[in-house]
């Protein structure tokens, strides 16, 4: 047994439950990834986008995944909001405040995005007002994708950060190396503790963002069909 684990008993625990949180945060990650994927798809189909489909890097650190998950959902940010100048651009005062008033039909919101969207790309899909109208007069996915990437923006700044996501392959004691580097065996829980502080909340934001996105794709879905 080591010193450390004679000095400090709970560290065998601690180390368990380390891996387990990465598991975790990787496993969160990856759905998110598979998500952004989803939405990306839908923007370029349906509404004349071009954003480019995202892959987890298994050779790469923590941090460099979060980056590349944050460079496509400032992205999709970029794009609604060009949705957004689009519509007002297009449209007379009264016509483009009727999309955001919400007593205003749900189907006559549809037919004046899709006219927009019919002018801007000459031809549109007849879903693409219904996917405009749901990203704009909904801010939950805007909102959800600014707090995702507020929230992998710390994780990448993070102790986290520099960890590679391979690491799960290994042994637990090259596992271990590779989470805590340098760090004295007696800081585990105060690694445990900065784990499980982001991922609750990155899991909490990542739900919220899945779910705003699955209302989407569903529409789309039913619409096909």
């Amino acid at each position: 047994m080591a010193l450390s684990d004679l000095l400090y008993p709970d560290n065998p625990k601690r180390r368990q439950e380390l891996i387990r949180l990465h598991q975790e945060l990787l496993n969160c990650m990856s759905t998110n990834f598979r998500a952004t994927n989803e939405l990306a798809g839908v923007l370029n189909e349906h509404l004349g986008c071009t954003i480019t489909h995202i892959q987890m890097r298994e050779s790469s650190t923590v941090k460099e995944n979060c980056d590349i998950i944050i460079q496509a959902m400032s992205e999709i940010q970029h794009q609604v909001q060009k949705i957004d100048s689009d519509m007002k651009e297009k449209l007379e005062p009264v016509l483009y405040q009727k999309l955001y008033d919400i007593k205003e039909p749900e189907l006559e919101k549809i037919a004046i995005a899709h006219k927009v969207f019919s002018i801007v790309l000459g031809e549109a899909t007849s879903t693409a007002g219904m996917v405009a109208i749901k990203l704009l007069g909904s801010n939950l996915i805007t909102l959800t994708v600014s707090k995702l990437v507020s929230l992998l923006a710390q994780i990448g700044a993070s102790v986290l950060g520099g960890i590679s996501i391979t690491i799960l392959g290994l042994g637990i004691e090259m596992i271990l190396h590779a989470i805590l580097g340098a760090m004295e065996r007696n800081q585990l829980l105060a690694a445990v503790r900065s784990y499980e502080k982001h991922l609750a909340e990155f899991k909490a934001a990542s739900e919220k963002y899945q779910r705003a996105i699955h209302e989407v794709t569903s529409l789309v879905r039913q619409q096909v069909q």
